[in-house]
């Protein structure tokens, strides 16, 4: 542990941080950036020939606590294309005993196939894991299917993190289909911890989650896979969460990890883009009873693009993109991506137990 301490120089958090806010985090200096591109390669069922899958970026990663280690589900794009989203994005696993230092596995395990899903994830690939676990002990996966056309947030299934299962995108069977072309991202759904599990939980007899890309809306499921939008009057997605001028989420909002049930409401963790193009993190609580009600939100970020790690990469304005929430060695581990290069870690300060 002397040693992890070590590695974790702390960041001057919000002053005035309320009560219910999860944090503060404290960036893992030494040990940033965690995973950076490398050049492994797999045989790509698309093009059929090898395939350097992780050589131009690895970021935005899903975390997950499985077998005493944390698991990390990360986006990693090829070198077929050029700027912000035109390359081809797969989903890797990487894995590591202390939160810090990962061994990755050598090929993807979500990635574009001659499947049912072609049409929505090539050219584009499968994009931004979020990650839960259910009562069952499964793990439900969501992505974005990228097409380069169409954004369609999809769910995918998996016992053991490595070998998942697509069910396609998550509003497909919503009010007949009419949500099926609509541009969706970002699925955060709604969980309560157990132990060190994020656990998919009911309320009301539903499954909840938030989502989407410039502003934050809600949405329904009985089984996590078939999701309902909550709409407004006119029969359109509504808002919870909207962009605010003068603040850091001036231009857009966008979930970020798992929201988490406390004894204060739900905690939910949330990506703003500023004037300057920048990504940064902020927070909001939502009723416990019925997550379409915000009862609070933060005004300043709690996590801002400042190291040269931050601010270096193929998107040049600096993000702090957070998706990856796990509970592990009693304190909150936050896996984000940087620039959309790279991937980094911050962390709650360790509790008394841990010295």
């Amino acid at each position: 542990m002397l040693v992890l301490l070590a590695l974790l120089r702390l960041s001057v958090p919000a002053s005035g941080a309320p009560a219910w806010e999860l944090g503060p985090f404290v960036r893992a200096d030494a040990a940033n950036p965690i995973l950076s591109p490398q050049n492994t390669t797999f045989d790509d069922p698309m093009q059929k020939k090898p395939v350097a899958w992780e050589q131009d970026n690895v970021f935005n990663p899903a975390a997950a606590v499985r077998d005493g280690e944390v698991c990390l589900l990360y986006r990693a794009e090829d070198h077929s294309g050029s700027g912000v989203g035109g390359h081809t994005s797969r989903v890797g696993l990487a894995e590591s005993r202390d939160g810090l230092h990962f061994t990755r596995r050598p090929t993807p395990v979500l990635f574009p196939a001659e499947d049912g899903q072609k049409a929505y994830d090539w050219p584009g690939g499968c994009e931004d894991p979020r990650l839960v676990e259910t009562d069952a002990g499964g793990y439900v996966l969501t992505y974005t299917e990228w097409n380069r056309q169409t954004a369609r947030l999809a769910v995918a299934t998996s016992t053991d993190l490595a070998h998942w299962v697509k069910h396609g995108p998550v509003f497909a069977n919503a009010d007949g289909g009419r949500f099926l072309d609509h541009w969706s991202k970002s699925g955060s759904i709604v969980t309560r911890l157990a132990g060190d599990h994020l656990v998919a939980t009911k309320i009301n007899g539903k499954y909840w989650m938030l989502w989407g890309e410039g502003m934050i809306c809600a949405a329904t499921s009985d089984d996590l896979i078939n999701w309902d939008p909550v709409l407004d009057a006119n029969g359109d997605p509504r808002p919870l969460l909207t962009p605010r001028p003068g603040h850091f989420d001036s231009t857009l909002v966008e979930p970020g990890p798992p929201a988490v049930i406390t004894d204060r409401g739900i905690v939910f963790l949330y990506n703003g883009k500023g004037d300057s193009g920048a990504y940064s993190a902020g927070q909001a609580l939502l009723d416990p009873h019925d997550p379409t009600h915000v009862l609070a939100r933060t005004d300043i970020y709690f996590l801002t693009p400042e190291r040269p790690y931050e601010r270096t990469g193929q998107y040049a304005a600096g993000t702090v993109f957070i998706e990856g929430l796990a509970h592990f060695h009693h304190r909150w581990w936050l896996y984000y991506g940087t620039a959309d290069s790279h991937v980094a870690v911050a962390a709650t300060p360790p509790q008394e137990v841990d010295r």
